[in-house]
């Protein structure tokens, strides 16, 4: 299932019923960027933009206008051009501009700056994003420079500038039956690359052929892309939060962490498992990994309607506090240590955030300055970790170097929450699925 034409039609007159009387909203296209002399890196559209428009193209303007007469729903684009169609493909045009993205008009964007300044006369407020696209900005200031130098010959420029992220952002926030079945199809790839990966995993393989692992799932599956750039860490490496050199070879012994996840017909999965490289935890791995999915655990426990963004993270401090504690790793009233702060020296960040269109995405996590309420539809993740320094000599030698993360991407339902992926994540899944596998390496070695 996809998110529909028909939804995205939904999705702009919510945000139009929500804008002031008399207003316009104005939206730029992400832009193309070089990746080196000749050659762009892969177009990925602006998530706002796409969400209001599914539109993918570069160069492209959206305008919203309540109440025109001839037309809401006004799209800039690139014309048609067989020439330019033939070195780097399929443009569509002002024409399926309309027909297949729903625009009420269309027209080129050479043409804007001679017709978006007519459709912001009299207009009184500009719904815009200031701050993020310099040179957009500019333009837009000469358009409303443009009527202001008018105003004796009876042009009405506008006179206020709000900023379009409130309402459309909290807009995104609250995901859709449609946008939940697309994440549930994103979660299930994500973890099929999870496995693959576990299953082709032992001492000797560099990092970055666990990461083509995981691409290959991906694309296999039909995630063209992935989510952001994939993070496998062996040993010491999983200590290093956002590690993507992946270049390292995979010892014996050590454990490997890999945060991975697919973008799926544009929203995003995000999913961490770590894992023993030869198959086996040893007993201090096993009893840091356990911990940490106990602090999981705990903190999918209080995930439901009613309940705080925060309550998930505070119960993950202190039940990663106790287990610090029960292990030596920490010493000291637990209470104490939890308003010291002291399970920073392991538990360094939050238990999550939200996920949508962007991995980490859009939504305040406070409404004025109490944490937000949880409620159906809003999606986020659960990513606890427990990172013990390689040079932490107030630890025993044992635990030294240890390094997990177990992370799931969840949806809250109106009664608690729905998991949307499902990597194996207990010792006795990951160990029986790499032993699975092992000995049918064995197998058809004889």
């Amino acid at each position: 299932m996809s998110v529909t034409k028909k939804e995205m039609a939904r999705r702009r007159r919510q945000l139009m019923g929500l804008m002031e009387a008399n207003s316009i909203a104005i939206l730029p296209a992400a832009r193309a960027k070089a990746r080196s002399r000749d050659t762009d890196y892969h177009f990925r559209q602006g998530s706002d933009f796409f969400y209001l428009s599914g539109f993918a193209e570069p160069d492209a303007v959206l305008v919203l206008l309540p109440g025109r007469e001839h037309g809401e729903y006004v799209l800039f684009c690139r014309e048609k051009d067989p020439i330019k169609e033939a070195w780097d493909g399929y443009r569509a045009g002002p024409e399926d501009a309309c027909d297949k993205f729903g625009a009420d008009d269309a027209f080129p964007i050479d043409d804007i700056d001679d017709i978006l300044p007519g459709l912001l006369e009299g207009r009184e407020r500009v719904y815009y994003s200031l701050g993020k696209d310099a040179e957009f900005d500019r333009h837009l200031m000469e358009w409303v420079n443009i009527l202001r130098g008018q105003t004796e010959a009876g042009a009405h420029p506008p006179g206020e500038f709000l900023d379009l992220d409130h309402h459309l952002h909290d807009m995104r926030l609250f995901k859709s039956a449609a946008e939940q079945k697309v994440m549930q199809t994103a979660g299930e790839i994500t973890s099929r690359a999870h496995r693959r990966a576990m299953l082709s995993c032992q001492p000797g393989r560099m990092e970055y052929q666990l990461e083509a692992e995981i691409l290959h799932e991906f694309a296999m599956s039909g995630a063209r892309h992935a989510a952001y750039t994939t993070i496998v860490g062996g040993g010491k490496n999983a200590l290093v939060f956002h590690y993507i050199d992946n270049d390292s070879t995979l010892r014996n012994g050590d454990l490997v962490l890999i945060d991975a996840g697919c973008e799926y017909q544009g929203y995003a999965s995000d999913v961490t498992r770590t894992f023993p490289v030869n198959g086996r935890f040893s007993p201090s791995q096993k009893a840091i990994y356990e911990l940490v999915l106990a602090i999981q655990n705990a903190a999918l426990s209080v995930i439901e309607p009613g309940r705080h963004w925060d309550d998930p993270h505070e119960i993950s401090v202190q039940v990663a506090t106790v287990g610090l504690v029960e292990l030596g790793l920490l010493e000291g009233n637990v209470d104490e240590l939890i308003q010291s702060e002291a399970y920073k020296r392991y538990y360094m960040h939050r238990i999550g955030h939200w996920i949508g269109l962007d991995v980490h995405d859009v939504g305040d996590y406070k409404v004025g300055d109490e944490w937000r309420v949880l409620e159906p539809g809003m999606a986020m993740t659960v990513e606890p970790g427990l990172y013990i320094p390689v040079d932490d000599e107030r630890v025993a030698k044992k635990w030294r170097g240890i390094a997990v993360r177990i992370e799931d991407d969840v949806v809250v339902t109106k009664t608690g929450y729905h998991m949307l992926t499902t990597a194996p994540k207990t010792v006795a899944e990951i160990e029986s699925l790499m032993q699975e596998d092992t000995v049918l390496e064995t197998a058809l070695s004889l």
